[in-house]
């Protein structure tokens, strides 16, 4: 798999939890760190998502924002 985009990340699903429509995914990095996606649920399920399967994070964002208080 080849991309355009610079940051994949390699993880492991740790939890799934699905709605009507969206499907929440939570992955968890080799350092410990966690990154949860919302996906379409038939997205979730073409793909297979389940706890403990090994997925890749693909973050292509334009714009980064932080704040503070």
């Amino acid at each position: 798999m080849k991309l355009s985009a610079r940051n994949v990340l390699k993880g492991k699903v740790k939890a799934v939890t699905q709605g009507t429509v969206n499907t929440e995914v939570k992955v968890q990095l080799a350092g410990g760190e966690e990154i949860v996606s919302i996906i379409t649920k038939a997205s979730a399920e073409s793909l297979g998502l389940v706890e403990g399967k090994e997925v890749y994070v693909v973050i292509k964002a334009t714009n980064v924002m932080i704040g503070v208080d």
